[in-house]
């Protein structure tokens, strides 16, 4: 230690020195913690992408970081409004990654990924075909014409979440005839180049999510417009399937433990024969079991999530899709019968049960994600007896 005088004497004779500023991103809470509760997906992935938390999701690589994605969606998630949270999943994990692994050094479809990757313009993926299952990729009809000097995109899409805020639209068409795996390509689509028309989902859930369907006639673009190799779409995809499942889980369970949490509060709150609900047996052995329910998706969560971010792992990433199915919606319906008569309210369990209903549909029906885990059967169950 230094008495004053002495520091005072260093302080003068001693050259000034200069610090470079250091610039440290912001927890995801920090960065949407100052947007108005009614923000719409759009400004609320703005607000991700300027404070950097977007880009670091990913390594140079394009190696996901799964407690960052985490942190993301948790974050998002305690705002409350699921129709954005929903938005924000699908562009970071699973838009966003197979833009970034098509684009090249430079070109416009570098410029759009460095406008998503900062927040300043949003992203919808267009998969979803106008002409057949969700299920069904393969037999989706939207075409694309690729020709030296023009391409041109004819055909439909549904239930597209973040259509009708967003920029651009990634978009998957078949380039040739038939089912075959090679016959797919991604095509980048300005929201507003001639020919695109997008009508709002009819629907009153997940109405923060800007769903809707988009239609595109005779639309006419460069050929820089391509994302990726032709015949690239549909591998390109599937590479990048298991991260958007992993990150519906991590949602799936950050959102039952949100529930879960306002749930017990309300317990405490009402009273019955003088003793808060809480403190019934029955109450409070079904809200434990739905808790046992929720902290076993979390470890699942943690347990496969590397496998599936760095080993591109689908069937670790099936399994853990079809552990959110068979969580998510028995969880959320004991907790709006617990809530009773308050659950009918605008934020009470029985709206948001219904609105996650998308963790049993989106990013592959459960049922059809079981058959794929019993397609597995023999290695799960050697790994169960080493």
């Amino acid at each position: 230690m230094t008495d004053g005088t002495t520091t005072t004497t260093a302080r003068t004779t001693t050259e000034p020195t200069t610090t470079a500023p250091t610039t440290t991103t912001p927890t995801p809470a920090v960065a949407v913690a100052g947007l108005p509760e009614t923000a719409s997906a759009a400004l609320v992935w703005q607000a991700c992408g300027a404070a950097g938390l977007i880009e670091g999701l990913y390594d140079e690589e394009g190696g996901l970081d799964p407690r960052r994605l985490a942190a993301l969606l948790a974050a998002v998630d305690a705002r409350g409004d699921n129709g954005v949270t929903l938005s924000v999943l699908v562009q970071a994990a699973s838009a966003l990654p197979i833009l970034a692994a098509g684009a090249p050094a430079s070109g416009p479809v570098r410029e759009a990924l460095d406008s998503v990757r900062s927040g300043a313009r949003t992203l919808a993926l267009a998969a979803t075909d106008s002409a057949g299952a969700g299920s069904d990729l393969a037999g989706l009809a939207t075409e694309v014409t690729i020709g030296p000097d023009e391409i041109v995109l004819r055909g439909g899409k549904r239930w597209i979440t973040t259509a009708c805020a967003a920029g651009w639209f990634l978009v998957l068409a078949r380039h040739r005839p038939g089912r075959h795996f090679t016959s797919f390509t991604w095509i980048l689509v300005p929201a507003d180049a001639p020919g695109v028309r997008v009508t709002p989902a009819d629907t009153d859930l997940l109405t923060g999510s800007a769903t809707g369907h988009v239609e595109f006639t005779d639309v006419r673009l460069a050929p820089e417009q391509l994302v990726g190799r032709p015949g690239r779409g549909m591998p390109a995809f599937a590479r990048h399937m298991g991260t958007e499942r992993l990150a519906g889980a991590l949602w799936a369970r950050a959102l039952t433990a949100r529930v879960l949490a306002d749930t017990k509060e309300r317990l405490t709150r009402r009273v019955v024969d003088g003793q808060p609900l809480w403190h019934n047996s029955s109450v409070r052995q079904r809200f434990a079991t739905c808790l046992v329910q929720v902290r076993q998706l979390h470890a699942l969560c943690d347990t496969l999530a590397e496998r599936i971010t760095r080993h591109q792992d689908l069937a670790a990433a099936a399994l853990l899709k079809s552990a959110v199915g068979l969580t998510v919606d028995p969880v959320l319906s004991v907790c709006a019968q617990l809530q009773g008569a308050d659950g009918l309210s605008r934020e009470g369990a029985q709206r948001i049960r219904a609105e996650a209903a998308v963790f049993g549909i989106g990013g592959g029906v459960t049922e059809l994600l079981l058959d794929t885990v019993a397609d597995h059967a023999d290695p799960w169950l050697t790994e169960l007896r080493a």
